[in-house]
């Protein structure tokens, strides 16, 4: 073929009508195999792309099929609420919380691969289901009447009062968000809770733990070394957490001054307030009513990290960390609500030391 190509190439003598014979059968043989190979590179491509298209497809059908049972299951749960016994309605309700919540996680878990607008479409659905929830909970669940003791004396009514006043400016300076409040429901799972002031360390590897949670903490430093499925997190003030690779999710509700140096395919953010994370993650990072809240790239360094970050698939940098979605922030400009942490106010590396007892570099 190659000679044949030179002929036409350099051929530029009169041609007598037998050789002009030779040479349209040569063009047509030369065209006949260009076309061939370009429709076999032209195959293989399809073949390839829509082995690619099938299985994202094959992935978000799947998705869409199990949000649906889901929440057609939630939505017969809570048509069900009004002809539920009176002394079964609270345990009832708190189960419907509990599959709202599961329905979050489900799409938290599969936002990497979905499309943007299935994302939005399912979070608003779950937003609707919270706010019949909140509106059943409303009805349905009678507040405490307020009811008259016998009168107190003068004396008895100063000495309420006094206690009061002593009692409210402790109330009043307390970082919560009210446990009715939150967007998912707190986890029965392992965690550390409820501390203040200590640095709390937990080692994973060697161990099967699927969920983890961290709430309610004051000025503590966490450092979780090894990997979990998920971790929750719940009403943080003035911490850090310094965290290894998740291999699904991660659900943040309620952090306020805090720095999370976090590895996650997915991370959710709801109710934070002037805090920096430092991330690695799959798919692009979400948050929601939060304010003052910095994006940096991931930090963390301890023995055997490369690997645990290997095997939850997150070794590779995406730039995902910069690329935050405001559910909140619909309009085309740049979101007021988060920012990328100047280079010159990030932290260093920071490393773990083997035994966990220690860090350096913050």
């Amino acid at each position: 073929m190659e000679n044949e190509e030179e002929v036409l190439a350099t051929s530029n003598e009169p041609l007598d009508p037998n050789l002009h014979k030779k040479h349209i059968s040569m063009i047509e043989r030369l065209s006949n195999r260009h076309q061939t190979r370009l429709d076999n590179s032209l195959a293989r491509q399809s073949e390839s792309d829509s082995s690619s298209t099938t299985s994202t497809t094959t992935s978000t059908a799947s998705f869409l099929s199990r949000f649906s049972d889901s929440k057609r299951s939630i939505d017969s749960q809570l048509a069900q609420s009004r002809l539920t016994d009176p002394a079964q309605l609270r345990s009832h309700l708190d189960s419907i919380s509990a599959s709202i919540s599961d329905l979050e996680k489900l799409v938290a878990e599969a936002s990497y691969f979905l499309p943007s607008y299935e994302v939005r479409s399912s979070l608003k659905t779950i937003s609707d289901l919270k706010q019949t929830l909140e509106n059943l909970n409303s009805e349905l669940i009678p507040k405490k009447k307020f009811s008259f003791k016998n009168k107190a004396s003068k004396q008895d009514r100063d000495r309420s009062v006094s206690d009061s006043k002593q009692t409210a400016p402790e109330n009043a300076d307390s970082f919560s968000v009210p446990l009715e409040k939150l967007s998912f429901q707190v986890r029965d799972s392992p965690g550390l809770r409820n501390k203040n002031g200590e640095t709390l360390v937990k080692n994973f590897k060697g161990s099967e733990v699927g969920e983890f949670t961290v709430s309610d903490l004051d000025s503590c430093e966490v450092r979780l070394i090894g990997s979990v499925r998920a971790l929750f997190v719940h009403r943080l003030k003035n911490c850090r957490v310094y965290a290894g690779p998740v291999t699904g999710s991660i659900l943040i509700e309620g952090a306020e001054d805090c720095v999370f140096v976090m590895a996650s395919h997915q991370i959710r953010i709801h109710n934070a307030k002037g805090t920096d994370f430092y991330l690695r993650v799959r798919s692009r990072p979400i948050i929601e009513d939060s304010t003052g809240v910095r994006f940096a790239p991931y930090c963390l360094s301890y023995e055997g990290i490369e690997e645990d970050l290997r095997d939850a698939s997150l070794d590779e940098e995406t730039g995902n960390w910069g690329n935050v979605d405001d559910f909140k922030w619909l309009r085309a400009v740049q979101s007021p609500n988060w920012a990328v942490l100047p280079e010159n106010e990030r932290v260093e590396m920071v490393k773990i030391l083997n035994s966990g007892d220690g860090i350096e570099g913050n």
